[in-house]
């Protein structure tokens, strides 16, 4: 009985591990800074910015942060990695989270610029959208295969 090694990976899946390792590593960082210190012991930020929100500290939005925005990439990281089907859709879901954490983000705190850490974290999200949304678009079905376009291993439309 022979074993047949998997396919490599398609352009399109290591674009997206890529992306969505690079944000789970921030979100699991900056999670665990702000349930490690709540009250901005670890990262420097003051508990007057959640004046009006349903937070008395940092403790639930760290929570979020780590659980959703962390875990979550890192879960569909893992899962393009080993080809799962739903990966492409994992990707969607993974930069549009990021997306509505931060516009509830900046509804409660305010944009700020300075370091420009939220612009950043958006058009990351919409790059994640994007790759998902591509990797969709040239996908027949949600198969068991992965791949999409020329090098891919979608399967393309026909």
């Amino acid at each position: 009985m022979s074993i047949t090694p998997p396919e490599p990976l398609t352009l399109t899946a290591r674009i997206a591990i890529a992306l969505e390792a690079f944000l789970a590593i921030g979100a699991l960082g900056g999670g665990a800074a702000l349930l490690l210190g709540p009250r901005g012991e670890i990262i420097s930020l003051p508990l007057s910015a959640l004046a009006g929100s349903p937070f008395a500290d940092y403790t639930v939005p760290g929570a979020i942060l780590f659980l959703v925005i962390g875990l979550g990439p890192l879960a569909a990281a893992v899962l393009t990695w080993r080809r799962h089907r739903l990966a492409p859709l994992l990707a969607c879901a993974t930069g549009g989270a990021l997306i509505v954490w931060l516009a509830v983000e900046i509804a409660i705190v305010g944009y700020t610029n300075k370091p420009p850490l939220q612009a950043f974290y958006l058009a990351l999200g919409a790059a994640i959208v994007l790759v998902g949304v591509r990797w969709l678009r040239h996908t027949k079905s949600l198969g068991p295969a992965l791949g999409a376009g020329p090098g891919d291993r979608l399967r393309p439309r026909a």
